[in-house]
């Protein structure tokens, strides 16, 4: 059921990848002034994996801030527009996040509205491979909605809901709105240190370490 929903939504976000910006921030310049000064607060420096970059709007603030991105997405179509926008530090991978080997070590990996797509029973194995992908010091940078945002989603049944597209096609997809005080704890579970402030009524900032884990000051502060 889990495999079938995850191709799916990888589905839903290919058919969607030309309306996105539009449903999903409205007002993109706007948008594009919010993620600029959360990214920047954030200061994701040195060398940044993405994952789950969609259209590239949080790219292009990454980039600004980082020595260099590689933006990873399963979706070609929101690839394409990503690449548009890319500066020159930016690289782009096509894949499935859980399939995904790197091959390198980052200072940061990010992603923005993609936790809460990870189904609950691959939640550790995605952390386990997130640990595998950071350098000692480094750290994981996230955003995403806030569990007062549920009720404008339609659930069909337990963190599967139903999402339209314009032109009236149906998907499912794996939504899990963030409670943060939960979510800490679940990490800390799993050997992760995670701090979560608020952003507006929608969104939350995270921030997680390994437990024991020395972040890297130089990097952190350029």
């Amino acid at each position: 059921m889990t495999d079938n929903v995850l191709a799916e939504q990888v589905g839903y976000y290919r058919s969607r990848a030309a309306e996105y910006d539009a449903t999903a921030y409205g007002d993109v310049d706007a948008a594009r002034t919010r993620i600029a000064r959360l990214v920047a607060a954030m200061a994701p420096r040195g060398r940044v994996l993405e994952l789950a970059c969609g259209t590239g709007l949080w790219t292009e603030a990454l980039a600004r801030e980082a020595d260099s991105v590689l933006a990873v997405d399963a979706a070609p179509e929101t690839l394409a527009i990503a690449r548009e926008r890319a500066p020159s530090n930016v690289t782009f991978a096509g894949a499935d996040i859980f399939g995904y080997a790197p091959g390198e070590r980052f200072d940061v990996v990010f992603f923005s509205a993609w936790l809460s797509h990870v189904p609950d029973e691959r939640f550790a194995e995605f952390w386990r491979l997130v640990g595998s992908w950071l350098t000692g010091g480094g750290r994981v940078l996230f955003i995403d909605e806030h569990t007062d945002e549920r009720p404008k989603e339609a659930y069909v049944s337990d963190g599967i809901v139903e999402r339209r597209l314009n032109d009236g096609r149906t998907y499912r997809i794996v939504k899990h709105f963030i409670d943060p005080a939960a979510l800490r704890e679940r990490l800390h579970t799993l050997g992760w240190t995670c701090t979560v402030t608020r952003d507006g009524d929608d969104w939350i900032v995270g921030t997680a370490t390994r437990a024991g884990a020395t972040p890297d000051v130089s990097v952190i502060r350029g």
